[in-house]
């Protein structure tokens, strides 16, 4: 008989199936739960990569010469000089977004072949719309400043 009453104590010790697979049950539960809050909470911080800002200084107005266009390739803006007036246009083409370079005849695409006059009309290629105009303005400091938030219509020069 002795042996009987040690094969039920080994039994009594054990965890029955029913209630075992009911516990791993329930920690799959709480940790999906879990794992559900937290990516909640990590998609819901917002991933923002700044980039460069949009109102920035370019130098004095003695700094651009009468008759001068020049490109600003790390900011995307031509400062154009005509007279004692000054402007800037944008140096992203309209038509995918390449940088392009002040030519004889206005503006040229190297990668697809827009073409755009001085003023950033386009006049060839597959370009859809025009080059922006940015406001330029004049700080206290006497420096330029452009604003490439705030666009312009085309032909909008500051006097200075």
């Amino acid at each position: 008989m002795e042996v009987a009453t040690k094969a039920t104590e080994s039994e009594k010790k054990q965890l029955p199936r029913r209630d075992f697979l009911a516990w791993l049950s329930g920690i799959g539960i709480v940790g999906s739960s879990l794992a559900a809050v937290c990516s909640t909470f990590f998609f819901m911080k917002p991933r923002v990569t700044f980039g460069q800002p949009n109102r920035f200084l370019i130098g004095r107005p003695d700094d651009f010469p009468a008759g001068a266009r020049i490109a600003i390739d790390t900011k995307r803006v031509c400062i154009v000089r005509e007279g004692n007036r000054v402007a800037a246009i944008s140096t992203t083409c309209t038509h995918l977004g390449c940088i392009i370079a002040p030519s004889a005849t206005g503006f040229q695409c190297p990668c697809h072949g827009s073409q755009f006059d001085v003023d950033g009309n386009v006049t060839g290629g597959p370009a859809p719309k025009p080059l922006a105009w940015y406001n330029v303005s004049l700080t206290p400091s006497g420096e330029l400043e452009v604003d490439k938030d705030n666009e312009v219509l085309t032909g909008t020069y500051l006097n200075v």
